[in-house]
């Protein structure tokens, strides 16, 4: 039976470095990861199934389809509420127990959405079930980093994120097809009974994290004083919005510029799906390596696919490639994004990872609004593609700043200040350098400092 780890350590010079040592982690708690999964895959499933059925939603609410858009909306502004409102006020709840109430209120919130008799009462709905999403993911990343072996926190994270990323290949379309078929009501049923499944999986197999210390609502409120914490989520707010620009008006895409018939834009949306779930795997990977080389690389690739896409728009097997690249791409910057903003969160990790999600829905809609914006213009509907790179080009240029004033910060000015601060531990392999001269540098840890403060003591 895999060991459970139960070390409760504030920070890295918590205990005299003469103590004794966990013996390290080596195994997978493969059933807790896929519990903790098939909860990302039901938040997935409920985010974008609402996109395809914006036109089902309008006939039978009597309201247009630019109206019904207001239930996509209403769910990323839960997501940007419900994450810091949540993470903090359960602060003191012990980590398995906030994720089981949290899927709760999820399957809930997919139940209103259900019953709702008016377009109102739908749109509360969606927000309703849009508030558990981030403080899920934060709390799930971190009890994911938890539960992995040394040295494999980053991947462990990716396979959190994998169920969000695999609800775009199977989840969203099967869904999808259910509620143009039997009404979109049934969409959002099946939605509910994969809640109802987590919450019973998440009883069954995901043990008691007692590895995670649960703190207060003003020490998760702290990592918003945290420049490491605000500069890495801006990053993700405008890097993410280049890969929505272009997702958001996908369809019309594919029909009026590549020529393909419109019966197969969802084999080129499943193809962008897949391409999540590829880049994923590969994020989780780079990110074990190196934090900071992994958000830089997936910035990189999206500059130059978002850029590409422009002119393989115009073919419908280039198009369809490049859908498969935008999605690998961006998926691929998930995983680096939300460990390094647990590193340099210090003890307000949970926030810190919720807000990550906050951070992407405001890409979302930023990047649909300038990818509209330049559509209005009369640019055609490559010009979204353009603006991504551009916004990809922004958080490169953003993320090179950011780990500058970390490493500044580092070797001179105070870690509190700086914002590169030393990661809550939970577990032994949270102590493991990385291979970047012998530091995490994402996590701004000073191995000398730190037995500098030892002795200090």
């Amino acid at each position: 039976m895999p060991r459970r780890l139960h070390e409760d350590v504030t920070s890295p010079v918590a205990a005299p470095l003469s103590a004794p040592v966990e013996t390290e982690r080596t195994d997978w708690h493969i059933p807790a990861m896929l519990a903790l999964a098939l909860g990302g895959f039901g938040i997935g499933t409920t985010e974008f199934v609402t996109m395809g059925l914006l036109p089902d939603i309008a006939s039978t609410m009597n309201v247009s389809e630019p109206t019904a858009g207001h239930a996509v909306s209403a769910y990323a502004l839960g997501v940007v509420v419900g994450a810091p409102l949540i993470t903090a006020l359960c602060a003191r709840v012990p980590r398995k127990r906030l994720l089981v109430v949290l899927m709760v209120a999820f399957t809930i919130g997919n139940v209103a959405t259900v019953i709702a008799p008016t377009f109102d009462t739908l749109v509360l709905a969606r927000f309703l079930a849009g508030l558990p999403h981030g403080a899920y993911f934060g709390v799930a990343s971190l009890a994911a980093a938890t539960l992995a072996p040394t040295g494999q926190r980053a991947r462990a994270v990716a396979a959190v994120m994998l169920g969000l990323s695999a609800a775009n290949v199977v989840g969203v379309p099967g869904a999808t097809w259910l509620g143009q078929h039997l009404g979109w009501r049934a969409a959002f049923v099946i939605v509910a009974v994969i809640g109802l499944a987590t919450v019973a999986a998440l009883l069954r197999f995901v043990p008691e994290l007692t590895g995670i210390r649960t703190t207060n609502p003003m020490t998760e409120l702290g990592a918003l004083r945290r420049s490491q914490v605000l500069l890495t989520l801006l990053v993700g707010a405008i890097g993410f919005g280049g890969m929505f620009a272009v997702y958001t008006y996908i369809a019309t895409t594919l029909t009026d510029v590549s020529g393909l018939r419109a019966g197969l834009v969802p084999v080129v949306l499943m193809l962008f799906g897949l391409g999540m779930v590829t880049g994923n795997i590969i994020g989780g990977v780079l990110a074990d390596r190196g934090v900071d080389l992994s958000i830089f690389a997936a910035l990189a690739a999206m500059v130059v696919i978002l850029a590409g896409f422009v002119a393989a728009a115009h073919n419908s097997y280039t198009a369809a490639f490049g859908a498969f690249l935008i999605g690998a791409s961006g998926a691929a910057l998930a995983p680096g994004l939300q460990t390094r903003l647990m590193d340099v969160a210090a003890d307000a990790q949970t926030l810190a990872a919720a807000l990550n999600h906050a951070a992407l829905n405001i890409a979302n809609a930023a990047g649909a609004w300038l990818g509209g914006l330049v559509i209005a213009a009369g640019l055609g509907y490559t010009a979204p593609a353009a603006v991504g790179a551009g916004l990809a080009v922004l958080g490169v240029l953003l993320f090179t700043c950011t780990v500058w004033t970390a490493r500044r910060g580092r070797f001179g000015a105070d870690s509190g200040a700086a914002g590169g601060v030393e990661p809550l531990l939970v577990g032994p392999h949270r102590a493991q350098p990385s291979r970047d001269f012998g530091r995490d540098v994402s996590a701004g840890v000073d191995l000398r400092r730190q037995e500098v403060a030892v002795e200090d003591r």
